[in-house]
Protein backbone atom coordinates (compact mmCIF):
# COMPACT_ATOMS: atom_id res chain seq x y z
CA UNK A 1 0.00 0.00 0.00
CA UNK A 2 1.34 3.42 -0.94
CA UNK A 3 1.64 6.07 1.74
CA UNK A 4 1.12 9.67 0.59
CA UNK A 5 4.08 11.99 1.02
CA UNK A 6 3.98 14.10 4.13
CA UNK A 7 3.62 17.82 3.56
CA UNK A 8 6.96 19.66 3.70
CA UNK A 9 7.30 23.15 5.11
CA UNK A 10 10.05 25.65 4.41
CA UNK A 11 11.64 26.97 7.60
CA UNK A 12 12.81 30.58 7.87
CA UNK A 13 14.59 32.20 10.81
CA UNK A 14 14.09 35.90 11.45
CA UNK A 15 17.08 38.13 12.16
CA UNK A 16 15.92 38.67 15.72
CA UNK A 17 15.73 34.89 16.30
CA UNK A 18 19.26 34.54 14.91
CA UNK A 19 20.38 37.27 17.31
CA UNK A 20 18.67 35.40 20.17
CA UNK A 21 20.57 32.23 19.25
CA UNK A 22 23.92 34.05 19.11
CA UNK A 23 23.33 35.66 22.51
CA UNK A 24 22.29 32.38 24.14
CA UNK A 25 25.31 30.64 22.58
CA UNK A 26 27.61 33.34 23.98
CA UNK A 27 26.06 33.05 27.44
CA UNK A 28 26.40 29.26 27.52
CA UNK A 29 29.95 29.40 26.14
CA UNK A 30 31.03 31.53 29.12
CA UNK A 31 30.59 28.40 31.25
CA UNK A 32 31.52 25.70 28.76
CA UNK A 33 32.22 26.04 25.04
CA UNK A 34 31.41 22.40 24.25
CA UNK A 35 27.98 22.78 25.87
CA UNK A 36 27.30 25.87 23.76
CA UNK A 37 28.21 24.01 20.56
CA UNK A 38 26.07 21.03 21.55
CA UNK A 39 23.14 23.35 22.33
CA UNK A 40 23.34 24.97 18.89
CA UNK A 41 23.60 21.60 17.10
CA UNK A 42 20.54 20.25 18.90
CA UNK A 43 18.60 23.48 18.38
CA UNK A 44 19.37 23.32 14.63
CA UNK A 45 18.22 19.67 14.54
CA UNK A 46 14.97 20.60 16.27
CA UNK A 47 14.35 23.57 13.99
CA UNK A 48 14.96 21.35 10.93
CA UNK A 49 12.36 18.91 12.31
CA UNK A 50 9.75 21.63 11.79
CA UNK A 51 9.94 20.90 8.04
CA UNK A 52 7.60 18.01 8.88
CA UNK A 53 4.60 18.33 11.18
CA UNK A 54 5.17 21.76 12.79
CA UNK A 55 1.57 21.65 13.99
CA UNK A 56 2.57 18.93 16.47
CA UNK A 57 3.97 21.70 18.67
CA UNK A 58 1.57 23.35 21.12
CA UNK A 59 0.22 26.86 20.82
CA UNK A 60 1.96 29.09 23.35
CA UNK A 61 0.02 30.18 26.45
CA UNK A 62 0.44 33.86 25.51
CA UNK A 63 -1.30 33.45 22.14
CA UNK A 64 -4.65 34.58 23.46
CA UNK A 65 -3.23 37.88 24.72
CA UNK A 66 -1.16 38.37 21.56
CA UNK A 67 -4.06 37.57 19.26
CA UNK A 68 -1.92 35.20 17.14
CA UNK A 69 -1.47 31.45 17.14
CA UNK A 70 2.24 31.22 17.81
CA UNK A 71 3.60 27.79 18.64
CA UNK A 72 6.70 26.71 20.47
CA UNK A 73 9.28 23.97 20.52
CA UNK A 74 10.96 23.50 23.87
CA UNK A 75 14.58 22.42 24.22
CA UNK A 76 16.16 22.49 27.66
CA UNK A 77 15.50 25.88 29.22
CA UNK A 78 14.63 27.58 25.93
CA UNK A 79 11.57 28.02 23.74
CA UNK A 80 11.69 28.41 19.98
CA UNK A 81 8.65 30.53 19.13
CA UNK A 82 7.31 30.21 15.58
CA UNK A 83 4.27 30.70 13.41
CA UNK A 84 2.99 28.64 10.52
CA UNK A 85 1.97 30.62 7.45
CA UNK A 86 0.71 28.37 4.70
CA UNK A 87 3.62 26.08 3.87
CA UNK A 88 6.17 28.21 5.75
CA UNK A 89 7.38 28.01 9.31
CA UNK A 90 8.80 31.32 10.53
CA UNK A 91 11.00 31.20 13.63
CA UNK A 92 10.23 34.44 15.47
CA UNK A 93 12.24 34.20 18.71
CA UNK A 94 14.34 31.85 20.81
CA UNK A 95 13.94 32.83 24.47
CA UNK A 96 14.42 31.42 27.95
CA UNK A 97 11.47 29.27 28.98
CA UNK A 98 10.78 31.41 32.06
CA UNK A 99 10.09 34.46 29.86
CA UNK A 100 6.65 35.19 28.53
CA UNK A 101 6.22 36.89 25.19
CA UNK A 102 4.67 40.27 24.89
CA UNK A 103 3.90 42.35 21.84
CA UNK A 104 7.13 44.29 22.35
CA UNK A 105 9.43 41.36 21.58
CA UNK A 106 7.82 40.00 18.43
Amino acid sequence: MDCPMAKRYSVEITQIAEKDIREIYEDISLDKMSSARQWVRELERQIESLESFPLRCPVIPESKELGKAYRHLIYGNYRTIFKVIGERVVIMRVIHGARLLDTGIL
